[in-house]
């Protein structure tokens, strides 16, 4: 048996001459488990005892992974969060029915950080030290969803600046409350925030918006 069979899940695995079965994992099961560690001590309190006390997994388990140590495990974790916004929410918003890609939006966010119970771990890396080491991933997540929604809110009717300036705000508005619910430790918090970025959306009447883009130079 080599080494790597060891993270084949799912799997009964020969110890001597005892057959014993383990739970064992493959990459794509251990990052979520890494993103929450990281979510719970941030990036620097996440010390490598303390990731496989959380996870269950060895130190060979790991660098097995993540030959890189702890910045790989996190460059993996910003790489997950981004392939799922990029799933769920940038490419709807950058291709689909606008309006409809707009409106999922607001489930999807709800839904990803748990009605605010979990915090945006992209932006909790932009916060601190770990910033230098993440600048790219970091910045390249937050221009993708301001320049997404903005491309669907000028496909709404929007003006492109008056676009801009709504996506921005909006952005802006999911993560201060993802902090001010977080701080008060108050869900209903970020709730009722999202809930009023989304009432105090204008976009115009779908006629109107017709309107406005066959008068547009």
């Amino acid at each position: 048996m080599t080494g790597a069979d060891w993270y084949i899940k799912g799997q009964s695995v020969q110890i001597g001459a005892l057959p014993v079965t383990r739970t064992l994992y493959e990459k794509a099961d251990v990052v979520p488990l890494l993103a929450e560690v990281f979510r719970e001590l941030g990036y620097e309190g996440a010390t490598l005892s303390r990731i496989t006390d959380r996870t269950g997994l060895g130190k060979g388990s790991l660098y097995h992974f993540f030959p890189g140590g702890k910045e790989e495990m996190a460059a993996a974790v910003l790489a997950d969060v981004d392939a799922w916004f990029a799933q769920n929410i940038f490419r709807p918003l950058e291709s689909g029915e606008p309006r409809a890609a707009i409106a999922t939006m607001w489930d999807e966010v709800a839904a990803y950080f748990r009605a605010g119970r979990r915090i945006c771990l992209v932006g909790a890396f932009a916060l601190d030290a770990t910033r230098d080491k993440f600048a790219a991933a970091i910045r390249i997540y937050f221009a993708r969803w301001i320049d997404a929604l903005a491309g669907a809110l000028r496909r709404s009717g929007l003006a492109a600046a008056t676009a801009r300036t709504q996506a921005e705000t909006i952005v802006l508005g999911i993560q201060g409350a993802l902090v001010l619910a977080r701080a008060l430790n108050d869900e209903a918090v970020f709730t009722r925030a999202l809930a009023r970025l989304a009432r105090d959306l204008a976009l115009p009447e779908r006629g109107k918006a017709r309107q406005l883009k066959k008068g547009a130079p």
